[in-house]
């Protein structure tokens, strides 16, 4: 094992005291010119750099935030931890990179966590049993949790406007001819699958419609495969819904992909579909699937001001949950024209950002 270089060694070579050395590497600390400019040739010879463990121990604050992330095969995740490592950079923390393989619930890292002096958490995942909730709050650590609305004295969190989102989606798709409906879930208990379902239930059912059809997919390009084959499979029942909304992109693409490339049906005139996230691939030609840009970048900065706040107020305390707006991306995968005019007063579909027209596939 290679020895770092100590500030004993510093302060021999240096010819000057341990505590010099130390007041050398204090910002606003007494030390003269001299001094300081032998302590940091010396230092740069050595190669030393200071402890921040000393630091940490004294004053109880490592300046370093835990970013828990997950579900790192999709995209949308990797955009989000861009977006952390830049803000958190120009707050000035460092960041400690948590990955968990199981990308749906924090509760099995929380052990893990405690063992770090951090500063705060923020984590992509959601809370799976609410007891997990009260069992991070006793480890007295700022949390912020992404894409959640658990809140507590020590829990914050930030999330988008799933519920609306659902409704939209349900008013573009009956606009458009639509009559029968399916939904592919994400991860099981997920806190944002679960709302955009709702939010698309409650319209389908306020318009009159039948509800949709659950399948699972676990937010993930095989599960959107293997849900399309299922529906394909019972088409002699029920016949293929002719309007489909995946929990995300990820599972739009799986969707698309089988309903064309192995049933032969032409999206969108034989099936609209439905994604989430506004991945890039998601407006590639191969796919053209419409979308809901759910503002990560700005998730991102309400979740990482919130780390700020708490900070620089403590007194404050946590315990807020904080709603960023989506907008809707129409593009080939939903292109056609509407033909249905909603009851008045009901329509709440918001201004819709209009990719340009591209021919369905066949």
């Amino acid at each position: 094992m290679p020895r770092y270089a100590s500030s004993i060694d510093v302060a021999r070579l240096a010819g000057v005291s341990q505590s010099a050395v130390s007041r050398a590497f204090t910002p606003g600390a007494s030390v003269s010119k001299t001094t300081r400019k032998k302590v940091l040739e010396a230092a740069a010879k050595l190669g030393y750099q200071p402890s921040l463990i000393p630091q940490i121990m004294l004053n109880h604050r490592s300046n370093l935030v835990a970013v828990v992330i997950g579900e790192l095969y999709n995209p949308c995740y990797w955009m989000v931890l861009q977006f952390f490592l830049e803000r958190l950079k120009e707050s000035g923390r460092q960041v400690l990179l948590v990955n968990v393989e199981s990308g749906h619930f924090l509760d099995a890292t929380i052990p893990r966590l405690a063992g770090y002096r951090v500063d705060a958490i923020v984590s992509t995942l959601p809370l799976h049993a609410p007891e997990a909730a009260d069992e991070l709050a006793r480890f007295k650590i700022p949390v912020v949790l992404f894409n959640n609305s658990v809140k507590n004295a020590w829990i914050s969190s930030v999330s988008c406007d799933n519920r609306p989102a659902g409704r939209q989606v349900a008013e573009l798709f009956v606009s458009k001819g639509a009559q029968s409906f399916a939904y592919v879930a994400g991860a099981q208990d997920s806190p944002a699958s679960d709302e955009r379902l709702s939010g698309f239930s409650e319209r389908l059912r306020e318009l009159g419609m039948k509800p949709a059809t659950i399948y699972g997919g676990d937010f993930r390009y095989e599960g959107g495969r293997t849900a399309a084959a299922t529906m394909v499979k019972l088409k002699a029942k029920d016949g293929v819904p002719n309007a489909i909304f995946c929990g995300n992109d990820l599972m739009a693409f799986g969707v698309k992909d089988y309903l064309v490339g192995d049933a032969g049906l032409n999206v969108p005139r034989d099936v609209m579909i439905m994604g989430f996230d506004n991945i890039p691939s998601s407006d590639w030609g191969t796919y053209g699937i419409s979308t809901f840009s759910e503002g990560a970048e700005n998730m991102v900065a309400k979740a990482v001001s919130e780390v700020e706040r708490i900070a620089h107020h403590p007194e404050q305390g946590m315990g807020e949950h904080f709603v960023v707006p989506t907008r809707l991306i129409e593009r080939a995968s939903t292109n056609r024209p509407v033909i249905r005019a909603l009851p008045p007063g009901q329509a709440t579909i918001s201004p819709l950002l209009v990719a340009s027209p591209v021919d369905g596939d066949s």
